[in-house]
């Protein structure tokens, strides 16, 4: 297995199967732009077999932090240990670009993520709601 970050368009676009829908070249161009933002995919043989997306969050009284934005893993290539190296190498690029923390929300049903960030070091911080907006798409 190989980690490496997702530089061009393409790369974002061949990994597209591990996403929840197609990959629109506009965005994934907007992504790459984007100051802060970053995606590490794995390659095993040649093909993108998990990613992880990170997104650095800045704040006038924290500092700087990094938030695990979305991990997967396709399932033919899960339980070999890919889904706690992206977190590991996530946290890698956290450190070097001094973040004080790194988190990810997880719903609290969700075994295989909650196993996988434990296994990769990280403490449970309590349960919480999370509330979202949706806006329209054109």
């Amino acid at each position: 297995m190989e980690i490496r970050r997702a530089t061009t368009v393409a790369e974002l676009v061949a990994a597209q199967h591990l996403y929840d829908g197609p990959a629109r070249p506009e965005w994934a161009e907007r992504f790459l732009a984007a100051p802060g933002h970053l995606l590490l995919i794995a390659h095993v043989e040649g093909v993108p077999a998990g990613f992880v997306s990170g997104i650095e969050m800045l704040h006038p009284d924290k500092g700087v932090e990094m938030c695990l934005y979305e991990l997967s893993v396709d399932e033919p290539y899960r339980r070999r240990g890919i889904g706690r190296a992206l977190t590991d190498a996530l946290a890698t690029v956290a450190r070097e670009r001094g973040c004080y923390d790194m988190w990810v929300g997880v719903d609290t049903d969700n075994e295989p993520a909650l196993a996988t960030y434990r296994s990769a070091g990280a403490r449970d911080q309590g349960h919480f709601a999370m509330l979202t907006w949706e806006f329209p798409t054109a």
